[in-house]
């Protein structure tokens, strides 16, 4: 038996930031573009070659971040477009990979230049070169500074043993003697159940007990020890904490429920905007050239080491490659549906295999910035429909799109 959730669910899978981060990169292509023709025709009303070509230059600079700008309106206008299966989050990540292959092509040239130099040397306009590199820094600085907020970090969390996720807020129930608290705390210690009781008379420690049921019916009991302030489970909570809890005061008495649901993150990268990233990288790669460019060209004029004003490229071009292969390789990751991060997949596997069932085949891909999609096929022996597995990966926040496959013995 098969099931999917397409069934009035959306394939919109942009990323949070999309429409911002679109309206960024167009205020910083407005800026590089005022910039260049400021340039070319200051060099063509000054005779001044050295302004003409980093007039020129900003025109590929423009250009490469035109590329982003118009994949993001491209995905934002396509996003209901039904051809798309998984929707348009990924057109990001395409022209990601796109601006890295133009970064490492651009790594290359500067390179190429640069050791030419060192062999035959030009004559540099230092009164002229200088300005411009200076005048280029503070446009990149800029842009950097305008395209920055629109690169977010998501969410704080809160974990052991490296997972990262968060809880409910601590439960609270109101009853005849008092006010109880529940949480679940495991700040630097494994976690159990604290309960905190604000009544005047303080229930009795051998009659206290939590018990919680699982969406699988699965129950367990927790004792608790009297630590003064509050009351604390002796025993760990297992994963994952979803479940209602029973609170009993006294033997036979009506226990008080309430209901936690454990939501996980996923790790970074599934929430970096690739677009944005390499317009950043863009702008990064062309200011970091231009600061060594600027100390190079300082001291070819002052000490007379021309070899330094062709050094200084060359050092660029190593960085420019350097961020370059980082960026070809995630996002040709992510192109290749290779799986976002092996850690998420084994706590998705430990999930649905926690109350005996056994996952067979899982397939985790990313479709867009901060969403996922997922393929599970579970063999079980227990009368349970896809909503059940749906109602346990519900914790996952970053899966927007879920198929399950349910395979009887």
């Amino acid at each position: 038996m098969t099931d999917t959730d397409t069934a009035g669910h959306s394939h919109v899978f942009l990323g949070a930031g999309h429409h911002e981060n679109e309206r960024r990169t167009w205020l910083v292509i407005g800026l590089c573009s005022f910039m260049m023709v400021a340039e070319i025709v200051g060099g063509l009303l000054f005779g001044s070659i050295a302004l003409i070509a980093d007039g020129l230059h900003m025109s590929t600079h423009a250009s490469a971040l035109l590329l982003a700008a118009l994949a993001y309106r491209y995905a934002r206008q396509h996003a209901q477009d039904r051809r798309f299966t998984f929707g348009t989050g990924k057109l990001g990540d395409l022209a990601g990979f796109t601006s890295a292959i133009v970064l490492a092509m651009i790594a290359l040239l500067i390179c190429y230049e640069a050791a030419s130099r060192f062999f035959a040397p030009v004559p540099i306009s230092f009164n002229e070169a200088i300005p411009i590199a200076i005048l280029g820094l503070a446009v990149n600085v800029a842009s950097v500074l305008l395209l920055s907020g629109g690169e977010h970090h998501h969410g704080h969390s809160h974990g052991h043993g490296g997972q990262a996720h968060d809880h409910d807020d601590a439960q609270r129930v109101e009853t005849d003697n008092g006010a109880l608290l529940l949480e679940i705390f495991e700040h630097g210690v494994p976690p159990r159940f604290r309960l905190t009781y604000e009544g005047d008379v303080r229930p009795r420690i051998a009659e206290l007990s939590v018990e919680t049921e699982r969406p699988g019916g699965a129950r367990q009991i927790f004792a608790l020890a009297d630590r003064g302030r509050y009351f604390e489970s002796i025993d760990e909570i297992p994963e994952p904490h979803a479940f209602n809890a029973h609170i009993r005061l006294a033997t036979g008495a009506q226990p008080y429920s309430v209901a936690f649901r454990e939501h996980e993150h996923a790790p970074a990268a599934a929430h970096r905007d690739n677009n944005m990233r390499a317009a950043v990288i863009h702008v990064l790669a062309d200011a970091a050239v231009s600061v060594l460019v600027i100390v190079g060209l300082l001291l070819a004029r002052f000490l007379g080491w021309v070899f330094m004003d062709p050094l200084a490229g060359m050092v660029g071009a190593i960085v420019i490659a350097t961020w370059s292969y980082s960026l070809i390789r995630d996002t040709g990751a992510i192109l290749l549906d290779m799986c976002p991060d092996g850690t998420l997949e084994q706590r998705l596997r430990d999930t649905i295999e926690a109350d005996g069932d056994c996952l067979t085949d899982l397939h985790l891909w990313r479709l867009g910035p901060g969403h996922l999609g997922a393929i599970v096929s579970v063999r079980t022996t227990k009368q349970r429909g896809p909503d059940y597995y749906r109602q346990l990966l519900d914790r996952f926040r970053a899966l927007s799109h879920v198929t399950v496959e349910i395979e009887t013995r």
